[in-house]
């Protein structure tokens, strides 16, 4: 962002007086004597700070004030005039102008509040390019993958993201629900509002109620105040509720009071609580099946299913996976200062043929510690999980010991000794990497 000031004035004098007084402080200024002139140069130029007179010849200055809002609202605005009145002033804020200063007095007002304007723009353009940022993470253009399945889900989305309506994500562990639902609110028109995620399985069922519908003080041990539930956080905005299906039944009842009438009673209340909220689940498993079973209230379920979306598994969009690996070994490589890594063909060929239990995460997962291990810049089959040789006939059971046990060793080097983080990156349970440490005799001196 630029330190320039944009000043409109007819008179010409004052406006190359005003100018020079500006440029003496190291900004650099651009004039024009109307409105429509000013808007031009605006349109075209790096504008961070305009000084508009009210008496211009095409338009009223405060009336400038709210075009030049709408074009770049991170731009602020002083005006000037020679005869000001409470009632132009208050107009002139009102519009959204930074301050409204009568002539006579800005030889002494005008670079202090050039200064002070300019830095709530710097401050204003930094917020508003983190939105800019945010919106284009999570946004529909993020979603990787050219698949006619991955593209049907897409444009289901798209074509719900606008309303109001409940949305029912289901896909299996790891295909991107979470980011689906990301994608929804930041297209709807609550996008400018809090999205806020919820994994229903994290937590028992005493707990989740808390955590969703929030408690009053003294409501059970340890609750010394009030607290606002995630409900009230995401009020105006968006609640995504992932793995609903954990939810239990009687916590299900109070869901579905949300989504009927968007009220609701916190822990240890007496009161009715509104909120204005969208709803959005989802979940991995058959929800028409576990209301059968009487495991799922049906009626949560018909109010959830209003409107479904299936993702589908990685190996059903196999066309994707070159796509998508090639996406995380860029973002991996250049965390780890290695811009410039490939994957050779054999590699390819086995991550294109894996069955992906795990969906995305899994290939992120395998790519992250590919990454991390390999020494050259070209990634081969060296450092994959031994799971994905279970079908190649050149790796015998002892090389294929080997293998893991070498992988083990250099991630918990990498960690450094961190098994907690190299359960993570190896995809494997705690308990199972203590096994192996175990088994391999793999030495704890890294």
């Amino acid at each position: 962002m630029q330190s320039t000031v944009l000043i409109i004035d007819d008179e010409k004098k004052i406006c190359s007086l005003l100018a020079r007084i500006i440029e003496l402080e190291g900004f650099t200024v651009f004039q024009a004597a109307t409105g429509k002139e000013g808007l031009k140069i605006l349109g075209s130029q790096d504008i961070s700070v305009v000084i508009s007179d009210v008496k211009l010849p095409d338009i009223n200055g405060i009336d400038l004030v709210k075009q030049i809002k709408k074009i770049k609202p991170y731009v602020e605005i002083i005006n000037l005039t020679a005869f000001g009145t409470i009632s132009d002033g208050v107009m002139a804020i009102k519009n959204g102008a930074f301050d409204y200063i009568t002539k006579g007095d800005d030889n002494d007002k005008i670079i202090p509040l050039v200064y002070k304007a300019m830095e709530k723009v710097t401050l204003q353009f930094r917020v508003f390019e983190l939105e800019g940022k945010i919106q284009r993470q999570f946004n529909f253009e993020s979603i990787l993958g050219h698949s006619k399945a991955i593209q049907e889900s897409i444009s289901l989305a798209r074509k719900v993201a606008a309303t109001d309506t409940t949305v029912l994500l289901l896909g299996e562990t790891g295909t991107g629900k979470e980011v689906f639902a990301q994608a929804i609110h930041q297209e709807s028109l609550r996008k400018l509002k809090p999205f806020v995620a919820l994994n229903c399985s994290g937590f028992s069922p005493e707990l989740l109620e808390s955590e969703l519908f929030g408690y009053k003080a003294g409501a059970f041990t340890g609750a010394v105040r009030d607290k606002k539930g995630l409900l009230e956080e995401a009020s105006g905005g968006t609640l995504f509720l992932d793995e609903i299906g954990e939810m239990n039944l009687d916590l299900q009842a109070k869901l579905l009071r949300v989504l009927e009438n968007q009220t609701f009673i916190k822990v240890g209340d007496t009161h009715t609580s509104q909120v204005n909220v969208r709803i959005l689940a989802a979940t991995n498993r058959s929800l028409k099946e576990e209301a059968d079973a009487g495991k799922f209230r049906l009626d949560l379920y018909y109010r959830l299913s209003v409107f479904i979306i299936p993702l589908p598994a990685l190996r059903d969009r196999k066309s994707d996976i070159e796509l998508l690996a090639m996406h995380y070994l860029k973002f991996f490589g250049q965390k780890v200062n290695k811009p410039k890594l490939s994957l050779d063909e054999k590699l390819l060929k086995l991550l294109i043929n894996h069955n992906w239990k795990g969906n995305i995460r899994e290939l992120k997962n395998v790519i992250e510690r590919l990454v991390i291990l390999s020494d050259g810049d070209v990634l081969g089959t060296k450092y994959l999980p031994v799971e994905f040789f279970s079908n190649v006939t050149e790796l015998n059971s002892f090389e294929m010991a080997a293998v893991e046990k070498h992988h083990i060793q250099k991630v918990l080097s990498h960690t450094r000794g961190n098994k907690t983080e190299t359960a993570r990156l190896l995809n494997i349970g705690l308990t199972t990497l203590y096994r192996k440490i175990e088994e391999y005799q793999i030495t704890e001196n890294l």
